[in-house]
This record gives C-alpha cells, sequence and structure tokens, in this order.
C-alpha cells in the first residue's frame, strides 16, 4: 500500500512540474539574455535608396574595368586622328567587333561596309541620303581614333552611339573597321605550342 502511495505521489509531482513547465512557456516570451544581441536582432538595411542611386560618380574616378574616359571635345577631330586604340585587339575581339558592327552599324552602312545598307539599298530605301563608305573614299582613311571620335559624338547625320556601345565596345569596332579597310594588318592569333622534337618522331 505504501508502495503505491508513493507511485502516485511521484506521479503527481511530475505532472505538476511538467504541467507547470507548459504553463510558464505559454506566458513568458522572454528568451533571457541574448549573446551578441546586435547580431540576434540585426538592424534593417535600405537595399535601393533614392537618393544614393541618383548621385553621380566622384569626378575624375573611373569604375573598375572601365577604360579611361575620353576627354576629347567634339571639335576636336585633329586631335582624334592622332588617339591609340587602348585595347589589344585579339582575332576575338574583331569577332566581336563585326558582332557589334553588324547590330548597330551595318543597317546603314552595310555588312560590306560599303555604304549600301538596308536603309539605303542603292537609293531605293527610306532613306535618300548615302551613308559613308567606309572601305572607299575618304572615311577609308580615317585612323581608329577617328571612328572612335564618330561613334562617340556622331558626325552628319549620324547620331552619337555613346549610350548604346561603351568604350571598349567602340574600339572593337572601330578595330573591325580599320581590319576590313585596304591596306589593314591583320593581328596576329595566338602562336600554337612548339611541338617537342622528341615527340614528334
Amino acid at each position: 500500500m505504501k508502495r503505491t502511495s508513493n507511485i502516485l505521489i511521484v506521479a503527481a509531482l511530475a505532472t505538476g512540474a511538467f504541467l507547470a513547465a507548459c504553463n510558464r512557456g505559454e506566458h513568458n516570451r522572454k528568451p533571457g539574455r541574448i549573446y551578441m544581441p546586435d547580431m540576434y536582432e540585426s538592424r534593417a538595411y535600405e537595399f535601393y535608396s533614392a537618393r544614393l542611386a541618383g548621385l553621380k560618380p566622384v569626378d575624375g574616378t573611373v569604375k573598375r574595368g572601365e577604360l579611361l574616359p575620353y576627354h576629347l571635345k567634339e571639335a576636336d577631330t585633329a586631335q582624334a586622328n592622332l588617339v591609340k586604340n587602348p585595347l589589344t585587339i585579339t582575332p576575338d575581339d574583331l569577332k566581336e567587333g563585326e558582332r557589334l558592327f553588324n547590330i548597330y552599324c551595318g543597317v546603314c552602312h552595310g555588312t560590306a561596309l560599303d555604304g549600301n545598307g538596308p536603309l539605303y539599298k542603292g537609293g531605293e530605301g527610306p532613306y535618300s541620303a548615302a551613308p559613308a563608305n567606309l572601305v572607299a573614299g575618304a572615311k577609308a582613311g580615317y585612323s581608329e581614333g577617328r571612328l572612335f571620335h564618330v561613334m562617340t559624338y556622331g558626325y552628319n547625320m549620324m547620331g552619337s552611339y555613346a549610350s548604346q556601345l561603351d568604350r571598349a565596345q567602340r574600339w572593337k569596332i572601330a578595330a573591325y573597321i580599320k581590319s576590313k579597310q585596304p591596306g589593314a594588318a591583320q593581328p596576329a592569333a595566338a602562336a600554337a605550342p612548339a611541338k617537342d622534337s622528341a615527340a614528334a618522331k
């Protein structure tokens, strides 16, 4: 009998402790002390700020991976003739230049660079004025710097392409045009590794 009463007492105590614990957890929502509260409750971070998004870059700074700014003004055409291409042009760059030329320039100048693109069509297209022939005549003597200058500021009826093409893209197009002009030297392809003479035998 005594043993049964002891079991009932222990069961009652265990049930009481269990109910007290449950009751405490239901009403006490505070976790107690927090280790490093600044990490537990992180500060709100605004990912977009209209004020910061509207700010212009600091004068004289250059974005990482971007070419140096082009400082010549629209009227500086004589100086533009002397500007050298800052890129080391590879065959892949010429292919990219051709691709960009066909997208942005070929509609007027034609994919053959002869000034007979779809908008002119030998005088039958919607444009009555013939675009410049880039492989013959006066424009064939333009340097890469002058071609870049024209794409940057526009020339006669042609508008500027500085908003559509970044500086590197304009230089690649200029290199591609120059490579198609008479007497242009083609960039050398990457040299293939020399074969071992012993392996060749």
